[in-house]
């Protein structure tokens, strides 16, 4: 018995291929995300999650010790101009020895920037640094002559150069 096929007539063969091409495109599309997240982001939030869990504790009373001296520290942003200072309750100036600060974007480590700030004439700290628009996580040190420095960590987004 012959078996005829007429044109434009689906077959199993016209099954096969489109599974095919389908788990094809599927397999494609997640080895490129796959390869663009490795190179994109570590993935590590610290190096040591065990030790860091140890510590968190710790951590958290030196934030609420911190948290109830009542300080107001303020970051400007303008063109690439940094300026930082601190003030208390009173709004009276915290007089600060340095401060320094490492800026980050939150999924790469590619354009993680330090930066030094230096003591201006009129009590602030003061720094250039050249950063892109868009997100940021900045975490200040600040020597206030505490037993710990100052730690001031926040997410800002720059736009045009200028802080939002």
């Amino acid at each position: 018995m012959a078996h005829s096929t007429r044109k434009g007539e689906f077959t199993g063969r016209h099954m096969l291929m489109i599974m095919v091409a389908f788990f094809a495109v599927v397999i494609t599309a997640n080895v490129t995300m796959a390869v663009f997240a490795g190179k994109s982001w570590s993935g590590l939030v610290v190096k040591n999650s065990y030790v860091a869990s140890q510590q968190f504790n710790e951590n958290v009373a030196e934030a609420e010790a911190q948290a109830a001296l009542g300080w107001e520290p303020t970051m400007r942003i303008e063109g690439g101009e940094l300026s930082y200072e601190m003030a208390d309750r009173t709004g009276a100036n915290i007089p600060l020895a340095s401060v320094s600060a490492l800026f980050k974007r939150p999924v790469s480590t590619a354009q993680d920037t330090e930066v030094a700030f230096s003591l201006a004439a009129d009590g602030t700290f003061t720094a250039q640094a050249a950063l892109g628009d868009g997100v940021w996580v900045v975490d200040i040190l600040s020597d206030a002559g505490l037993e710990t420095p100052y730690r001031d960590t926040r997410r800002i987004v720059i736009v045009g150069g200028a802080l939002r």
